[in-house]
């Protein structure tokens, strides 16, 4: 009777599991070589956050006909089956996540070609990822943000100062209303012996020899995660937030986070959601504005090959 009721406690386990992971079979005109599944669950996940669309419906497409939309709205935000929740820590996404076709050492190619469209607006402050390789139980190694300058590679191999680097791919101007096409060469290892190469339309724009991971696990996500939705709120409403602390006052905390903002620099995690909660109730601009960015050509391969880079 145990051994029954076991199985049967397993088999619903299971089954809640493959409820919670929404799996989703990619068309092979827009992608191939990993297996993704929504990063948010049950009702957090809007409709519109990731779709397949057409190039007869006036879709841009960089090959075949269909590409992959991802669209974040003023909150879109969720939480994990476990501890983790977007809401509460100043973020909003709709991404896809490749957890369960994770890497753990060799050598790979990756490719994608990717469109801002032409009424694309950068919300730095607020970080605007695009993508990003991920450690299991660990942080994320290689980021492709949107920062002050544009589509850029952020590094953090592990949580210590000399592991982080960030550099600029793409510059704000240049990206609008055009695909680009990337080609990732990448040889996962926590040797010095690793590479991460990234090539832009074929032009090589970062190469990078070390430790590619710290943990054992890497895996690949790509869609929209805006981190700072307060940091863009108080950008956007300084002059309410000025009017905010003269009524209110400011701690050398608030100041110092203050004096951040008007330079358009990250004032600090925790003193953001602090200053937006004492002054949201002062600020006129109260949204923040919608993010669209199309995929296409998503693939994963052992070889340059079988990603089927784009000419």
């Amino acid at each position: 009777m145990k051994k029954i009721l076991g199985i049967l406690f397993l088999s619903l386990l299971l089954s809640g599991n493959s409820y919670a992971k929404k799996f989703v079979k990619l068309p092979k005109d827009v992608g191939s070589g990993s297996k993704f599944y929504k990063s948010l669950t049950g009702k957090y996940y809007k409709k519109h956050g990731f779709q397949i669309v057409n190039k007869e419906d006036g879709h841009p497409v960089r090959a075949g006909n269909q590409s992959i939309r991802f669209e974040v709205r003023n909150g879109d935000c969720g939480r994990d089956p476990g501890s983790w929740s977007d809401c509460k820590n100043d973020r909003e996404r709709h991404e896809l996540s490749g957890g369960e076709s994770e890497m753990t050492k060799g050598e790979y190619w990756f490719s994608w070609s990717i469109y801002f469209p032409k009424d694309h607006k950068n919300l730095y402050p607020l970080s605007n990822a695009f993508g990003q390789f991920h450690q299991k139980e660990g942080n994320p190694v290689f980021m492709f943000k949107e920062l002050k300058n544009g589509y850029s590679i952020v590094r953090t191999i592990t949580d210590k100062d000399e592991d982080y680097d960030q550099k600029n791919l793409l510059n704000n101007e240049e990206v609008l209303g055009k695909w680009f096409d990337v080609l990732i060469n990448a040889k996962w290892t926590k040797k010095k012996d690793g590479f991460f190469k990234i090539w832009i339309n074929n032009e090589l724009k970062y190469d990078y020899v070390g430790p590619t991971k710290s943990k054992s696990k890497v895996y690949q996500k790509f869609g929209v995660y805006r981190t700072g939705i307060t940091r863009y709120l108080n950008y956007v409403n300084l002059n309410m937030m000025k009017k905010c602390f003269s009524e209110k006052g400011k701690t050398p905390e608030e100041h110092y986070g203050f004096r951040r903002l008007q330079k358009k620099k990250y004032p600090g995690h925790k003193t953001s959601i602090k200053i937006y909660k004492k002054c949201k109730s002062f600020y006129k601009i109260k949204e923040v504005p919608t993010t669209v960015i199309y995929f296409d050509e998503v693939r994963r391969g052992k070889t340059k090959d079988k990603v089927g880079v784009m000419n």
